[in-house]
């Protein structure tokens, strides 16, 4: 009996030093897109108000202030049923270290340009994001960089809480594949109604090739009734290069929210008829209402446009349907449902 209680009792403390949690977010919606003269298609859509996945993390307190956690995220297409083809754990894949000193974290991560841009009023998914130019196709501008969303190889440092400071540092070894190896850094500062940061990385596309550059600015401000979201983010890889300014707005209204957005893609450096040449500007427009009925399940519908102005089929909601020509629109309407767990 002694025996048994004493594991017991050391069993339960075991379990209030560490803790290992299931996640997930669930999120499906039918959509239908038109891409100009191509047609229009119907579509049901995996993760169009949050991106869909399951995943596990977990922390264990090491005592004096230490603690080590992981955390492994993978998306999940609720249309297919499939998984990330290329990486299982293509979301994130980190092991950490935390204490009054920050985070020290290692393996598969966003990168600091990204993190930059999570606050924006659809995030990077949807018919009505700007995610469209920033992480869509082509958004390294033809080169080799796989590290505009996330780098594989990373080890990165995260400051601690500092009275508003936020800073991070990451850099990520290439192992001898192209467009892999990366350096970045991003530093803000949140308070109150204001929450201002500035992201810079820089990655190696070849040896005969200029490196990939990415830098952005984010201001968001809470009024009484409204957030204002605001983003400029530059990529050059010179002599391409694309300037995006983006505007939102997240207004409370009844159990939800409704969101607009606007950005203008401003393309240059590309050949004529490339989509990165001067003429292939194109602007977004996005509005859409989230009802929640829980803290956990919303409803939301979402209405996007792209107009491309050039010769070139530069941007379009969703590659499909193909065949879209250059300076014609792309639209795109969709109701779904989200819930998280």
């Amino acid at each position: 009996m002694f025996t048994l209680a004493a594991l017991s009792a050391f069993a339960a403390g075991a379990h209030a030093q560490s803790s290992v949690t299931l996640f997930g977010i669930a999120d499906a919606a039918v959509r239908q897109v038109k891409n100009g003269s191509a047609g229009s298609q119907k579509q049901l859509a995996s993760g169009s108000n949050a991106t869909s996945r399951w995943g596990l993390r977990g922390v264990e307190d090491l005592g004096g202030g230490l603690k080590a956690g992981f955390h492994l995220e993978s998306q999940i297409n609720f249309d297919t049923g499939t998984a990330d083809a290329n990486k299982f754990w293509g979301r994130r894949a980190t092991v950490s270290l935390m204490g009054n000193f920050g985070e020290v974290r290692m393996g598969r991560d966003y990168t600091p340009t990204a993190y930059n841009t999570f606050a924006d009023e659809f995030g990077i998914v949807g018919v009505g994001s700007r995610g469209i130019f920033s992480y869509g196709a082509g958004s390294n501008l033809g080169s080799t960089a796989t590290t505009v969303l996330r780098a594989d190889n990373t080890v990165g440092y995260f400051l601690p809480s500092m009275g508003g400071l936020y800073g991070h540092l990451q850099m990520a070894a290439g192992e001898g594949v192209n467009g892999n190896k990366y350096v970045g850094g991003r530093l803000g500062y949140e308070t109150g109604p204001i929450n201002v940061g500035f992201a810079y990385g820089k990655t190696e596309t070849g040896t005969t090739t200029p490196d990939f550059k990415n830098y952005n600015i984010q201001f968001n401000y809470k009024f009484g009734f409204a957030t204002l979201h605001t983003l400029y983010d530059v990529k050059e890889w010179n002599p391409r290069k694309s300037k995006d300014l983006s505007i939102g707005a997240t207004v409370p209204v009844g159990p939800g929210a409704l969101k607009v957005g606007y950005t203008r893609a401003d393309r240059s450096g590309g050949p004529a008829g490339s989509g990165f040449s001067d003429a292939d500007d194109s602007t977004r427009v996005g509005i859409g209402y989230v009802y929640d009925l829980s803290k956990r399940t919303a409803m939301y519908t979402t209405y996007g446009q792209v107009s491309n102005k050039g010769a070139a089929r530069s941007s379009v909601l969703y590659t499909s349907p193909a065949g879209m020509l250059g300076g014609e629109k792309s639209s795109g309407l969709e109701f779904g449902v989200r819930h998280n767990f």
